[in-house]
């Protein structure tokens, strides 16, 4: 055999028992409910506060760009890629001045390499800022 031959053997062997690199999960449609939170600080642990201590600094990373999440009670995040039918930017007024709050969405989830992306259809309900942390955590680097 020559050893093109071989090669070409192998990747076929190799593609076939291999999974795909690129499988994800099929969207599928689901209710999220949960804190906003921008994504870099959550994740990061670089600004600890929460809910209303954390409420300013939210609303200007959210403004500059970073990613604006949805944390669950358990602790699990769905980053939101597009809400209803903006495609621009997640950074737009509706979202940015409720972050931190409490909020039920209803939208279409996928799943890739252990991130869940979240792309928003409607907001079921607001409860506003339900974690009134700011007397125990008074951090808020950009005022009130």
């Amino acid at each position: 055999m020559r050893p093109a031959t071989i090669l070409a053997a192998a990747f076929l062997a190799a593609a076939t028992l291999s999974p795909p690199a690129l499988a994800q999960s099929p969207a599928q449609r689901v209710q999220v409910k949960g804190e906003l939170v921008d994504t870099w600080c959550s994740v990061t642990g670089i600004m600890f506060a929460a809910g209303t201590a954390h409420h300013q600094c939210a609303v200007w990373c959210a403004v500059g760009g970073i990613p604006i999440s949805i944390k669950t009670a358990d602790g699990a995040y769905y980053m939101v890629l597009r809400i209803a039918d903006d495609d621009h930017s997640v950074a737009r007024k509706p979202f940015v001045k409720i972050q931190t709050h409490e909020v039920s969405v209803d939208g279409e989830l996928i799943e890739r390499d252990g991130v869940k992306y979240l792309f928003v259809s409607e907001v079921l309900d607001d409860a506003g800022i339900v974690d009134l942390t700011h007397e125990q955590n008074p951090i808020s680097p950009f005022g009130e």
